[in-house]
């Protein structure tokens, strides 16, 4: 391990590097990229950091530069900020060019040499930032892992057995985090716009493709629907049921992701629409489920199943008053836990289930939750209490005469949020999203077309007690 030392501040320290590299006075260069290419060569060979300096002009043009040793000058802390090391050291090491008008090149002045402090060891010359750029490969290698899901701290161990060692990268971890925040800085405020630019290049490709896009007078997006070939076709045929839920931390902007999906012959689940809300009012879900019954083929779904969220159901009354709403009974079981004694949940949460699920008819479960409230002493509870009086929108022995796809709840459509989630993430732009998301609904679909496969080329067997 290399070990730290003090370092003495009355001396001076000079680079031991080849002849070659070391400026000399009345040296010239047709430029000052020249120069700064060369100080920069000789100080990667050195050890120390460069930075740009002073400057004149003279009828626009610069006639003299100094670029300087990062550590020149002194550090000062003045007012309330965070507590930071001392890096500058009055290091008075530097190259000084002045033009000379009559041969039209920089003719190096003044070279300082030494340095007063110790110089970068070859052990640590990586580390220094003249040394970390991140490599036009390296950018191109991180958009492709990034778009993949691979996260930035994998990405620099993959870079690091790639180049044979993590100081051979080039560059430092968070080099690569300031790369990705420089690349998202460059869409900000065109975001919007890129995703409109987006959909008119996919309908290029899917003329069916449905989208639309609305802002408010301070040109902020609020709501954005669509809805592809595919999806609108599969609710031809599988739009009889329909789940409907909403899920957080999937973009920048913090929009609230709204799919509606269903259930295909497979028994797999399916995106039928999209969208990205603002908030989640009653006006909201209004313009969803108008956009969504605009671009849909045929009627209406014959049923929708949520959870009971207010706006939501009064959105739906309103839009969608032929569809039977039906309320998640995955979410209403849970709350049991939360709206109950928890020893009476203990002792009576089993028959409750029971009741619930296996009751064959509307008497038999009114006459056993009657019998279960009572015998548990709970017939004050005034939340059992609501959930007996709108027991005909989630009991199975009250809905089930409509058509559900054997489906009783929302979780459909969050294990869809869980598995949209492992490809997008909350620091998305929009259209970050839309290429992730896509990556997701592509490997959804692919499943799909595997168990078509199967179904084409495989017969189940039938067996018989005879």
């Amino acid at each position: 391990m290399e070990s730290q030392q003090s370092f003495d501040d009355t001396a001076i320290y000079c680079p031991q590097v080849k002849v070659d590299l070391i400026p000399v006075k009345n040296q010239e260069f047709h430029t000052l990229e020249d120069v700064e290419t060369f100080y920069k060569s000789y100080a990667k060979e050195s050890g120390f950091d460069v930075k740009s300096f002073t400057s004149e002009k003279k009828n626009g043009v610069i006639v003299r530069k100094a670029y300087v040793c990062s550590k020149q000058g002194t550090s000062k802390v003045t007012g309330k900020k965070r507590n930071r090391n001392r890096t500058r050291v009055n290091c008075k090491a530097r190259i000084v060019v002045a033009r000379r008008a009559t041969i039209g090149k920089y003719v190096v002045t003044i070279f300082d040499e030494g340095h007063s402090h110790p110089l970068t060891t070859l052990r640590r010359k990586h580390l220094t930032k003249i040394h970390r750029e991140v490599s036009s490969i390296h950018k191109s290698l991180t958009k492709q892992l990034t778009a993949v899901n691979v996260p930035t701290c994998t990405q620099f161990d993959f870079l690091g057995v790639h180049s044979g060692g993590v100081e051979n990268i080039g560059c430092l971890q968070q080099d690569i985090y300031n790369y990705k925040r420089d690349c998202r800085k460059e869409v900000e405020g065109h975001d919007g716009d890129m995703l409109h630019e987006y959909f008119l290049l996919e309908i290029e490709k899917d003329p069916s493709l449905i989208f639309k896009i609305e802002a408010d007078n301070e040109n902020r997006i609020t709501h954005i629907f669509w809805a592809d070939a595919i999806s609108r076709r599969s609710y031809k045929f599988y739009g009889d049921v329909v789940i409907f839920d909403t899920t957080y931390n999937t973009n920048m902007y913090s929009l609230i992701f709204a799919p509606l999906v269903g259930v295909n012959n497979h028994g797999q689940t399916i995106i039928l629409a999209c969208a990205f809300l603002s908030n989640e009012t009653t006006d909201s879900f209004v313009w969803f489920f108008k956009e969504f019954l605009d671009a849909m083929p045929g009627d209406a779904p014959r049923m929708i199943i949520t959870d009971q969220d207010p706006a939501m159901t009064k959105a739906i009354s309103e839009v969608l008053p032929q569809t039977f709403h039906r309320y998640c009974s995955w979410h209403i079981l849970n709350k049991f836990s939360e709206k109950i004694d928890p020893g009476k949940y203990t002792r009576y949460y089993d028959e409750f289930q029971d009741c619930i699920w296996n009751s064959e008819n509307r008497d038999e479960f009114d006459a056993r939750w009657t019998s279960i409230v009572v015998s548990s002493g709970l017939s004050d509870n005034g939340w059992l209490k609501t959930m007996y009086d709108i027991r005909s929108t989630w009991v199975p022995a009250y809905v089930n005469h409509i058509f559900s796809a054997g489906m009783s709840s929302s979780q459909r459509a969050e294990s869809g949020h869980a598995f949209y989630k492992r490809f997008v993430s909350k620091e998305n732009t929009l259209l970050d999203f839309m290429l992730q998301f896509n990556r997701a609904v592509t490997r959804q679909r692919h499943m799909e077309l595997m168990e078509d496969n199967v179904d084409i080329n495989e017969k189940p067997n039938f067996h018989s007690p005879f």
